[in-house]
């Protein structure tokens, strides 16, 4: 295998990622910085409640596909599975540190679901249930979507009997899932209680 498609993948996976969707999408649509409004994410759920329901859904398809993108043009290249898996990472790395807005981004969360859907198809009914049924009981997006990725290493063990499945499904959750915990201690001093941070009383609720 050519290292030169393998530092391609890499690379061409950072880039796809480095696109700044939400901020993109913000700035065309209200004139925003999306990273000095509301929650200061770079994501989609920042873009739907600071500029609208459709742009949120828009941004979130794209940060999607920039996680399906990366791994399939990897693949495509006929790399190894570790180097997609790897392409893979570099798209969150890059959503996470874009090279186009001085490597301040967002924290990875729809690039790392295209990536798992894309490896593992079957996934995707469950973790649409699984993101359905949080929701119910939480009334909180963020959390939910969040709490359905855990359904990710049983797919790959139970379903895929893929033990690099399972352990790529665990790491890469830990990239969002480290950069959440500042945000997760400003909604508890925001709030008052843990309760109002893990449960909201509708949609629209938000701190």
């Amino acid at each position: 295998m050519p290292y030169v498609f393998i530092a391609l993948s890499l690379v061409l996976g950072y880039l796809i990622g480095s696109f700044p969707s939400a901020y993109v999408v913000a700035r065309l649509r209200k004139g925003i910085d999306i990273r000095q409004v509301g929650s200061r994410n770079m994501g989609a759920m920042n873009v739907f409640y600071s500029v609208g329901f459709a742009y949120g859904i828009l941004v979130l398809a794209l940060d999607i596909g920039k996680g399906v993108a990366a791994v399939a043009i990897a693949r495509a290249t006929g790399t190894p599975a570790l180097v997609q898996l790897l392409a893979g990472l570099a798209a969150v790395a890059g959503h996470n540190f874009p090279v186009f807005l001085n490597f301040r981004g967002g924290r990875g969360g729809a690039t790392c679901i295209g990536i798992l859907i894309y490896i593992m198809p079957w996934g995707i009914p469950i973790y649409f249930g699984a993101f359905l049924l949080s929701l119910a009981i939480t009334r909180y997006p963020t959390l939910s979507y969040s709490l359905a990725f855990l359904c990710f290493p049983f797919i790959a063990w139970l379903i895929y009997h893929r033990w690099d499945y399972l352990i790529f499904s665990i790491a890469i959750l830990l990239l969002p899932a480290v950069r959440y915990v500042p945000r997760v201690r400003e909604m508890r001093k925001k709030g008052g209680s843990w309760k109002h941070v893990f449960y909201r009383k509708g949609l629209k609720d938000r701190l």
